[in-house]
């Protein structure tokens, strides 16, 4: 089979398409294939070939040689075999052209099928394989629908997606509307390549700034990580390289001109550069900025810092709702417990005083203890016998006495817990009974009241039918007749 033009439309749709052209002819030596079968069945041996040179597609139907042939369709004998090939013996396998132009209309039609499917599946493949090599990045493209709450977006070769969890809660888009986001995830669905978007991951904002100053790109300045709450606050800690470059200036750039694009992307979310520092607590200190610090307590074994600040930057350092306390964590990723000085001071006086309150520990024996990092009895009952041994003035027999102590001071300490619970609990009891005689006595009144209104009630249906209701006595008298009434009636 030739066609003239086949290596030109070959070259053609791979270049509009990104379609290998290995997989194109591939695909129209399957078509070919499977359109022979159609015509003449299943049980062929038939092989298809692709000669890129000539643009020539031959379909060959190999037979085997027999000494009696009988079935024609797949055998031939060994006369004939010799005319194609002299050399040929009984058991051999020969190939005979096909003429393609005999396979017939529903034949021709489903190799078209068969063309179309499997170039659907290579433009799959290759808008896949495009933008899995682009996870990561960001990309621009155009509103195409809101579906459910997910913005669809035109990406040219194909449609991605920014899912709810993705979006950032004030922003909002219209059809036609340019987006850029952040290439987040690249699934290969059965419909075809789905890309997931997003524009509330840390990566977003960490490309938008490599994007807006050069000496990330150069590698000057670095970016050592990043916290969002997207739409409203952000941190990114950045560091550098060479001495005579700042990375914080460098990130906002001249008044402000870099860092301002990056907030006009994100629709006025706030920014914090942060001076990033290899000491873990100096970091958490320029992490909590503008609060300032007054000490830090490291507990490395639990990833937790303790940060101890001023009475009056309480409220900086933990920021409106915990937000700024909150991105340093992640930015830093330690835990961190902001406390006031008041706040501490008053726990390092209580555990001090727990300390004293043991059985034989004097203040020289609590101060020992405090200077050794024990600031609560709590601390010594979690404490092993090799710890309290190291301590001077303390030996063996001695921290047993101190654990067993610690240990019983934590015991009425949780019954004194538990009895207070009891009496509050005793307390909210008596306090429900009252408020339920309480509201047994509003009954009682509200029932007297309603028989009161029933009576009224009653009466007045007996004025309505005309029945006279006897009269109240009254206290008034008639008055008597006077003599010259009884004068007059005798003269009549």
């Amino acid at each position: 089979m030739f066609i003239s033009d086949i290596k030109r439309v070959v070259e053609q749709v791979s270049r509009d398409k990104g379609i290998d052209r290995e997989v194109l002819i591939r695909a129209l030596e399957e078509a070919l294939r499977s359109a022979a079968r159609k015509k003449f069945g299943n049980k062929l041996d038939i092989e298809v070939q692709y000669n890129d040179e000539t643009g020539e597609i031959e379909v060959f139907q190999f037979k085997d040689v027999a000494e009696v042939v009988t079935e024609p369709a797949y055998e031939i004998s060994l006369e004939e075999g010799r005319k194609l090939d002299p050399e040929c013996e009984v058991g051999d396998s020969l190939g005979t052209k096909m003429d393609a132009t005999t396979f017939g209309r529903i034949a021709a039609q489903s190799a078209k099928q068969v063309i179309i499917q499997k170039m659907k599946d290579a433009e799959k493949d290759a808008v896949y394989a495009n933008f899995i090599d682009r996870k990561g990045e960001i990309i621009n493209g155009i509103v195409q629908r809101i579906d459910r709450g997910d913005i669809i977006v035109n990406l040219g070769q194909t449609d991605g997606i920014v899912p709810v969890r993705e979006q950032v809660p004030r922003e909002s888009y219209r059809r036609g509307d340019r987006i850029r986001a952040y290439i987040l995830d690249v699934l290969h669905e059965s419909r075809g390549p789905q890309v997931v978007l997003s524009r509330t991951h840390p990566n977003f904002l960490i490309d938008l700034f490599r994007t807006e100053v050069p000496e990330i790109g150069e590698g000057i300045v670095t970016i050592m990580g990043a916290s969002r709450e997207p739409g409203v606050r952000a941190k990114i800690a950045v560091a550098s390289n060479n001495s005579d470059i700042d990375p914080v200036g460098a990130c906002v750039g001249m008044k402000g001109s870099r860092v301002q694009n990056v907030v006009q992307e994100l629709r006025g979310e706030k920014i914090d550069i942060i001076p990033w520092h290899m000491d873990p607590a100096k970091f958490v200190c320029n992490a909590l900025a503008p609060a300032e610090i007054s000490r830090v307590i490291i507990d490395e074994s639990n990833n937790l810092m303790e940060v101890i600040v001023p009475d009056e930057f309480l409220s900086i350092a933990i920021g409106k709702k915990g937000q700024n306390v909150r991105l340093a964590s992640k930015l830093t990723n330690w835990h961190l417990d902001v406390k006031s000085e008041t706040r501490y001071n008053e726990a390092m006086q209580t555990g001090y005083d727990s300390l004293v309150a043991l059985p034989g520990v004097g203040i020289s024996l609590a101060d020992a203890l405090y200077e050794s990092g024990f600031y609560s009895a709590e601390e010594i009952r979690e404490a092993s016998v090799e710890d309290l041994v190291q301590i001077r003035g303390i030996g063996d027999e001695k921290a047993a006495k101190l654990l067993e102590a610690a240990q019983n001071a934590a015991l009425e300490a949780a019954e004194a817990q538990q009895a207070a619970e009891n009496e509050r609990g005793d307390a909210d009891n008596e306090t429900e009974t009252a408020e339920n005689e309480r509201g047994d006595a509003d009954n009682e009144t509200e029932t007297a009241e309603d028989e009161r209104g029933d009576a009224e009630n009653e009466a007045e249906a007996v004025d309505a039918d005309g029945t006279p209701q006897p009269s109240e006595p009254s206290d008034e008298h008639e008055p008597e007749p006077s003599e010259e009434g009884e004068s007059e009636e005798k003269n009549d």
